[in-house]
């Protein structure tokens, strides 16, 4: 009895166009976004603009961002950044990371005893001198995120989960 009804919701959806971006999410992580989004809305319109990018900035100690970065950052949307825009641009930029697998066979490479994790020297020397090299900034952003154990290794599979998922395992 109920199928026709949803035949004709996907037909007025289109079939595999627009999907429920609410659907990409679990429901704490919704609420996670949710509340990162109010607190970027300084002025509680429901909109993120320029303005209340500039408040929460300053809130967070930078002070001198020139309007033409904010505006690169406001027009990052399709049009205002209300919560489904905003949770939207979320969405699409996990999409953009490579499957949990494709990250972690790259770190297996690094690992050919198959522990699970890399010495954390080993990891830094690779981060700083190949490729996109990482910052002295960026390695203490890493290691506070992902402390070593006190052996010194690294916990690559929690890094790979984070990566693909947005927060730590819950083991």
């Amino acid at each position: 009895m109920f199928a026709p009804k949803k035949a004709k919701r996907r037909q007025q959806q289109g079939e595999g166009g627009s999907s429920n971006v609410f659907s990409m999410f679990e429901q704490s992580q919704i609420q996670e976004y949710k509340e990162a989004f109010t607190i970027i809305d300084q002025n509680r319109d429901g909109i993120i603009s320029k303005d209340d990018l500039r408040d929460v900035l300053a809130t967070m100690g930078q002070l001198n961002v020139k309007n033409d970065e904010l505006e690169a950052m406001v027009k990052e949307a399709s049009g205002p950044i209300n919560f489904t825009v905003f949770l939207t641009m979320f969405g699409e930029k996990l999409k953009g990371a490579d499957p949990e697998d494709v990250i972690l066979s790259s770190f297996k490479v690094l690992d050919p005893e198959g522990t699970g994790s890399i010495k954390k020297e080993f990891l830094q020397e690779l981060l700083t001198t190949q490729c996109d090299r990482f910052s002295a900034e960026e390695m203490t952003n890493l290691w506070a995120a992902f402390p070593p154990d006190v052996a010194g290794n690294v916990d690559y599979k929690n890094i790979c989960y984070v990566i693909t998922h947005g927060e730590d395992k819950e083991e």
